[in-house]
């Protein structure tokens, strides 16, 4: 796969590998088992400028874009999704600024962000609106030079954690997602709190949890953008971000499949080799060829996005889609191979396969991507493309 990867991405990957191999294995279950945030990895990827990496140079970061960010995440997601999600998490929260955010803007926020010193979070969704900008019901409404968030923000990755949030909310609420807007929202301003952290299935080494706005007043230089330009940013933020996730997913279930081959080699049954058996073999093989699919797919939609594509939601939606079923579809039978145990914390497939499924569900389900994808094949079809 090093066709696609320039010398410094390269480099960057096998760093990667190496301190998900020496320090996020040794305490991948310990952070799954306490749900306690990771910081001390946090400041390991810090330290190693993987913060920077999707940035542009001109703000403190590496400029290595969507591609680069995509094979960091592969990697370290090969040991654990859940802590891999600071860094990715971040990523996401970044990404409305990198698209939306004034010169001015991007100055003042982005070097921190660039150096990992401050964490990021993006949110959109609530309550009674998953990823759908015209049912949002937390407003911002201008006061003078301010303006005021009131509502409730739900499954905010580092939710908590974080030190800004970009926030989608309605400035028209009669326009419906026409009246959203993005904003900076920053940790501890006035009338801005958390509410309940969520316990997951999967992902939890990953801190999410509510964000609660109460006569939330934000300067009306935090507004990304121009008003009514949130759904807007909202959408690219997700074309971007969900070749992300589905490099979290093809980590995650690499990382399944390399411990299945380890267990295969390693264990017996009835006085017979696992890894002798032929049902086993067709197993790996097909694990390996779904999982190599889903990555050569991320990696040619990553690189389209930095090649400046402007057709980018189709192929999009179809890497989350194909990397997300994937990720389901090894973990699970990485569990198959090993057995009874696998079901148990005793072996990591379990974990893998906790968090495989959460891929399917974030950044749009599934089913929404299929809608994604649908839309768009049949608007080609109308336009004779």
């Amino acid at each position: 796969m090093d066709f696609f990867l320039n010398e410094e991405i390269r480099l960057f990957r096998d760093r990667a590998r190496q301190i998900a191999r020496e320090h996020i294995v040794p305490v991948a279950l310990q952070h799954d088992q306490t749900e306690e945030f990771p910081w001390e990895i946090m400041k390991i990827l810090a330290d190693n400028d993987f913060f920077r990496i999707y940035i542009d140079q001109e703000y403190g970061g590496l400029g290595m874009g969507v591609l680069g960010l995509a094979v960091i995440t592969e990697e370290l997601s090969r040991a654990c999704g859940g802590i891999t999600l600071g860094l990715a998490g971040t990523a996401l929260g970044v990404m409305p600024i990198l698209l939306s955010a004034s010169e001015a803007q991007k100055k003042k926020f982005l070097p921190d962000l660039a150096s990992g010193k401050k964490l990021a979070g993006f949110a959109i969704t609530e309550p009674e609106a998953g990823s759908d900008a015209g049912n949002i019901k937390t407003t911002a409404l201008r006061d003078g030079d301010s303006y005021i968030l009131n509502g409730t923000k739900i499954f905010i990755t580092n939710g908590g954690v974080a030190k800004l949030y970009t926030v989608i909310a309605s400035t028209n609420p009669s326009k419906g997602s026409r009246g959203a807007s993005a904003f900076i929202v920053e940790d501890g301003m006035p009338g801005f709190t958390y509410g309940k952290k969520y316990e997951k299935l999967g992902i939890r080494g990953s801190a999410t949890c509510e964000l609660v706005f109460e006569d939330c007043r934000v300067p009306v230089e935090h507004l990304l953008g121009k008003e009514g330009m949130g759904f807007p940013t909202a959408i690219r933020t997700f074309d971007r971000a969900r070749p992300g996730v589905a490099a979290q997913a093809v980590g995650i279930a690499q990382g399944a499949l390399d411990y299945a081959i380890s267990y295969t080699r390693d264990s017996e049954r009835s006085g017979r080799s696992i890894a002798s058996n032929e049902a086993v073999h067709e197993k790996l093989a097909m694990m390996a060829t779904q999982i190599e699919a889903a990555r050569l797919m991320t990696y040619a939609v990553a690189r389209m996005i930095d090649d400046g594509s402007k057709d980018i939601a189709k192929v999009s939606a179809m890497s989350k889609l194909l990397a997300s079923e994937v990720a389901v579809t090894v973990t699970s039978q990485a569990v198959s191979i090993v057995g009874s145990d696998g079901t148990t914390s005793k072996h990591p497939v379990e974990k893998y396969f906790r968090d495989a499924k959460i891929t399917q569900i974030y950044e749009g389900t599934s089913e929404i991507q299929k809608d994604v994808i649908a839309r768009h094949l049949i608007k080609e079809a109308a336009s004779g493309k």
